[in-house]
């Protein structure tokens, strides 16, 4: 970020978002459904987002990132993910450059939900010739972890080195406040520590986001699974949303000293598609509310926000269909689109994040977004008919 650059000031709210949503629902651009309901602040959030973590780490795709997020605020998609280690952290500044041209445009800073995450070491300049004298410079000498503190060789879960990646997103993106920071795949550590444990470091570091949260740095936080949500409950890997939130509760109160405090544990992302449907099928999940609820189930009941990744199955969704979903989809112009139709007429999900770095994905994106959402009957159709 240039020196001389100020960070943009704003968040989300309600009164942005609606008004946002209705100006493209109102001259049929957006079909309706197409926005979804945020929990209790009352934002309106596109079904679909813009994800940026696939392409190259080159300039031609930073520009071609930074075109893909400014036309998708200016045409009715006003959710964006990104992440700290996403093209060795060149991905926060192509959003960044991609959201000033937006509000250039005339989209206000708060009418868009802009989402980072952080976990993944953030390898700037690319991969290390020498990763142990990279991680005792960059990471142990400032004090943000240690070696033992590292899982699978790439992933961090300190206060520390995720106040890092909070502050990184921030300046690259150029945001005074992010609406939300992601924890990306706690559960790496599950395998290498086990899930106490893993419990236990994350605990601190949602102490240190609830204290961002009060400096107005971030406005919520989260996590982000790929096997955690979706697996049995008895599965050592299994992370129950609950007890999740159970955490961030905790938290919360021994931030403020507040034991009624409520905590900002607001967002969670699982992969979903029309092969990994766990979040919708499979009933894993006790919310303290006298039912064992599915993940999207229990994230209604919970108040918490659904997003999806792995909408294309790392792009062969955009290539076929499952048969059923072609069948009843036929309307639909390509893979790629019967695949986001599919995911954002799920019921409880809230936004699906498709990564894209070329404008033809884009393009599909716009379509769906005009098209109406499958009603209830005719999704669950496809699974009865999937069974037959």
């Amino acid at each position: 970020m240039e020196a001389s650059q100020k960070l943009i000031p704003g968040y989300a709210n309600a009164k942005a978002t609606r008004k946002y949503a209705e100006s493209f629902l109102a001259d049929g651009r957006a079909a309706e459904g197409h926005y979804s309901e945020f929990s209790r602040a009352r934002m309106r959030l596109s079904s679909l987002g813009i994800g940026t973590f696939g392409g190259a780490a080159t300039a031609e795709v930073d520009a071609a990132i930074s075109a893909i997020v400014a036309r998708g605020l200016t045409e009715g998609i006003n959710v964006v993910d990104t992440s700290a280690h996403y093209r060795y952290g060149r991905s926060l500044a192509a959003v960044g450059a991609g959201v000033r041209t937006a509000l250039e445009a005339g989209v206000p800073r708060e009418a868009m939900f802009l989402i980072s995450k952080g976990g993944f070491l953030t390898l700037r300049g690319g991969q290390p010739d020498d990763m142990d004298a990279w991680f005792q410079r960059e990471i142990e000498a400032p004090g943000m972890g240690t070696k033992e503190d590292l899982a699978k060789g790439a992933h961090l879960l300190t206060p520390e080195y995720i106040h890092y990646q909070m502050e990184l997103s921030r300046s690259l993106m150029g945001v005074e406040t992010l609406d939300a920071f992601i924890i990306d795949q706690p559960e790496v550590h599950i395998h290498e520590i086990g899930k106490e444990r893993t419990n236990w470091k994350l605990e601190p570091v949602f102490e240190m986001l609830e204290r961002a949260v009060r400096d107005k740095k971030i406005r919520a936080y989260g996590i982000s699974t790929f096997e955690g949500f979706r697996e049995e409950t008895d599965a050592p890997v299994f992370q129950s949303l609950t007890s999740i939130q159970g955490l961030a509760q905790r938290a919360a109160q021994t931030v403020t000293g507040d034991d009624f405090a409520r905590d900002h544990f607001k967002i969670a992302m699982l992969p979903f598609n029309q092969v990994m449907l766990e979040g919708f099928t499979r009933f894993n999940t006790a919310t303290g509310q006298g039912n064992v609820a599915s993940p999207l189930q229990a994230a209604h009941q919970l108040e918490i926000y659904m997003m999806a990744s792995h909408t294309m199955l790392k792009g062969h969704l955009a290539q076929q269909s499952v048969d059923v979903v072609e069948r009843e989809l036929a309307g639909l112009a390509s893979p790629a689109q019967r695949a986001m139709q599919f995911n954002r007429s799920t019921p409880g999900l809230g936004t699906s994040l498709v990564g894209m770095s070329t404008p033809e994905h884009l393009d599909d994106m716009l379509a769906v977004m005009r098209e109406p959402m499958l009603d209830k009957k005719a999704y669950l159709g496809m699974f009865k008919k999937a069974e037959e």
